[in-house]
């Protein structure tokens, strides 16, 4: 069994910072990246940021700028620290570790996602 667990989430006001931390965990040979989507209601799930395992990283225009993405201290960790929170932020964050191979089968493994509020 492969398991992601976020967190970190919350409400904040509009300008504020939140930090989201992720720890995959299992029989985990390797992962080709880890990253964040999100999805607010009534929307499609979207991409906020991924960190590839040769550190490359991709992030939204929404948020370039304001969110940065990086490995936590942990093997299979990672952060996203979001700075200048709007409320059109507001959505919860999911987070993915992408072509993770375990079990000898490659494939994209889930969290079950945190909530992140901001008000106005």
């Amino acid at each position: 069994q492969v398991h992601l667990v976020e967190s970190g989430g919350g409400l904040v006001q509009a300008g504020g910072s939140l930090r989201l931390s992720c720890a995959a965990s299992g029989s985990i040979a390797s992962i080709n990246a880890m990253g964040w989507y999100r999805q607010a209601p009534g929307k499609q799930r979207e991409l906020v940021a991924v960190l590839s395992s040769g550190s490359s990283t991709n992030y939204a225009a929404s948020v370039k700028g304001r969110f940065t993405i990086s490995r936590g201290n942990a093997k299979n960790t990672v952060d996203l620290q979001m700075n200048s929170l709007k409320p059109e932020d507001t959505a919860v964050y999911y987070c993915a570790a992408l072509g993770a191979l375990a079990f000898g089968t490659r494939r994209d493994y889930w969290g079950q996602g945190t909530q992140v509020t901001v008000s106005s």
